[in-house]
C-alpha cells in the first residue's frame, strides 16, 4: 500500500480521498504517538489546529478536532491563519502538537493534513509512519470529565503578527508592495503586516469566500500581480498561496523574482553582516544552476537537499544554519521561525530593499537564471512510472547530450500523481527540446 503521508503531510480530494472519517483517525492516532512521546507530562495534552479559507476546512477542522479530543486533547483553535501561524503558534502557546487543514497552492476541491511536534517543529518520516500505524490500532477512549475540550483562541492572529513585527529591524516606510493574497489564509494578515511595518500596501485576491482560494491567482498564477506592479508603478508585488508558506516576487519591471533569487538576495545580505552560519545556504535539487553558480561566486557554499521543506528544516537543524529553502518560494530562516514562511519572507526581503534603498531588480541581478524547462505529467503510479526502465534510460541519454552544461531532474510529485520532469541547459530550445521528449517516454510508460 502506497504511504499516507507525502512530502507535506497528508492529501487528497476533500471528502473523497480526504474524508472526515480518515481525518480523525489521523488526528486521533496522531494524538496517541505524541501521546506516548509524553508519558511524563502532568497536565492534559494541547493542541493548535488552524486551517486555510477553503469551504472543505469547516468539515475536516470539526472532525480534526474531534478525533483530537476523543483521545484527550485539549484544542486550541485558531481558525483561518497561515501554516507559518500554526507552527509559531504550536510554540507560543505551549502545546504539544500542532495541525494545520490546508492543501497549500493546491485547488480548491483539495485539502490536507499537516503536523507539527512541540516546538512547531515538522515531523520526520519516521514519526509519520508511526502515526500512520496507529491508524487502525484501538486506544483508550476517555470518558467524562477526561474527553477534550475544544477551546477558540482569539488572539492568535494578534500574537502572530507582534512575531512577525518583531522579526525585522528596519521600517519599510517609502516602499509601495502589491500584495496576491490567492484568496487565502493571509488574505488579512498579509497586508496587516507589511502596513504595520511602514509600507504602503495594495492587496489583491483578498476576499476569500471558501471556493476561490488559489483561483487564477497567487504564487502559481503571477501574471495578474505583474500586471498590478506595472498599474500602480509599486517597487514590488509579493505573492502568496493559499496558506502562506510561500513568496515569490515581481520587481518594478514586471520581471519575476522567484525563490531561487530571493535566496541569493538574502543569502549574500546575511553573509555580509557575517549571520550566515558557516556562508551555508540550503536549498533542493530543484534549484537552479545559476544559483549554484552565484553562491559560488560569493563564497556561499550551497547544500542540497531532496524535494520539500520539510527536508530543508532538517539539513538546517542538523547544522544549525542560517537560512534555506526552494525554488517555489519556501523561505526557511530558523532565527525568526520553524518553517517557510511567505509573510516573514517578504518583510525580509523589503527591509533589505528599505535599508539600503535599492531595487529589486538590481537585488536579483546576483544571480543568472539558467533557462530551465519544468513539465509535469499525470500518470496512473507515478513511482512505477518514474522506475521504467525506458524513463531511467530517456534520462540517461539526455544528461549525456547536455553534459556540464545542463541537468536533468525527475521526480514523482509529492502531492500528487505526477511526474515532474525538470532540464536545465544553455538555450531555452535546449531545455524545452529535451524535457519534451522525456516527457513523452514518461507518458507513454504511464499509459
Amino acid at each position: 500500500m502506497a504511504r499516507l503521508f507525502g512530502t507535506d503531510g497528508v492529501r487528497g480530494l476533500a471528502n473523497d480521498e480526504l474524508t472526515p472519517e480518515l481525518a480523525l483517525r489521523l488526528a486521533s492516532a496522531a494524538a496517541v504517538v505524541f501521546a506516548e512521546d509524553s508519558r511524563d507530562r502532568d497536565s492534559r495534552p494541547r493542541a493548535v489546529v488552524g486551517r486555510d479559507p477553503r469551504a472543505s476546512g469547516e468539515m475536516l477542522e470539526a472532525a480534526v478536532c474531534a478525533g483530537l479530543a476523543a483521545t484527550g486533547v485539549d484544542v486550541i483553535r485558531v481558525g483561518v491563519v497561515p501554516t507559518p501561524a500554526v507552527a509559531y503558534l504550536t510554540a507560543d502557546y505551549s502545546a504539544d502538537l500542532g495541525v494545520m487543514i490546508s492543501a497549500s497552492h493546491n485547488p480548491m476541491p483539495d485539502n490536507g493534513i499537516k503536523f507539527f511536534s512541540a516546538g512547531g517543529h515538522k515531523l520526520d518520516d519516521a514519526v509519520e509512519d508511526r502515526i500512520e500505524a496507529a491508524m487502525d490500532a484501538d486506544f483508550d477512549r476517555p470518558i467524562g470529565a477526561a474527553v477534550g475540550r475544544v477551546l477558540d483562541a482569539p488572539d492568535a492572529g494578534e500574537r502572530y503578527r507582534k512575531h512577525l513585527a518583531a522579526s525585522i529591524d528596519h521600517r519599510l516606510d517609502g516602499l509601495t508592495v502589491v500584495v496576491d493574497c490567492a484568496h487565502g489564509a493571509a488574505s488579512e494578515l498579509a497586508p496587516q503586516a507589511y502596513e504595520d511595518a511602514g509600507a504602503t500596501v495594495i492587496a489583491i485576491h483578498a476576499t476569500p469566500d471558501g471556493l476561490n482560494i488559489n483561483d487564477g491567482c497567487g504564487s502559481t498564477h503571477m501574471g495578474k500581480l505583474q500586471a498590478a506592479v506595472l498599474e500602480h508603478g509599486a517597487d514590488l508585488g509579493l505573492a502568496h498561496d493559499g496558506d502562506a508558506d510561500r513568496c515569490l516576487a515581481v520587481d518594478s519591471t514586471g520581471e519575476i523574482v522567484d525563490g531561487d533569487a530571493i535566496m541569493a538576495i538574502l543569502a549574500t545580505a546575511l553573509n555580509g553582516r557575517n549571520r550566515l552560519r558557516d556562508s551555508v545556504l540550503v536549498t533542493t535539487v530543484m534549484s537552479n544552476l545559476g544559483l549554484h553558480i552565484a553562491m559560488r561566486e560569493a563564497g556561499i557554499t550551497l547544500r542540497t537537499t531532496a524535494v520539500g521543506d520539510r527536508y530543508v528544516l532538517e539539513e538546517l537543524r542538523r547544522g544549525g544554519y542560517s537560512l534555506g529553502g526552494e525554488q517555489s518560494g519556501h523561505i526557511v530562516v530558523p532565527g525568526s521561525g520553524t518553517t517557510g514562511d511567505g509573510i516573514l519572507t517578504g518583510l525580509l526581503l523589503m527591509e533589505h530593499m528599505a535599508a539600503g534603498a535599492q531595487r529589486l531588480a538590481d537585488l536579483a541581478g546576483i544571480m543568472t537564471v539558467l533557462p530551465q524547462e519544468l513539465i509535469n505529467v499525470r500518470v496512473g503510479d507515478k513511482h512505477a512510472v518514474a522506475q521504467s526502465q525506458a524513463v531511467k534510460q530517456s534520462v540517461t541519454d539526455a544528461e549525456a547530450e547536455l553534459g556540464d552544461n545542463g541537468r536533468v531532474l525527475l521526480r514523482p510529485s509529492g502531492t500528487e500523481q505526477l511526474v515532474r520532469v525538470m532540464v536545465e541547459a544553455g538555450s531555452a530550445d535546449t531545455a524545452r527540446s529535451v524535457a519534451r521528449r522525456i516527457a513523452g517516454v514518461v507518458e507513454a510508460a504511464g499509459s
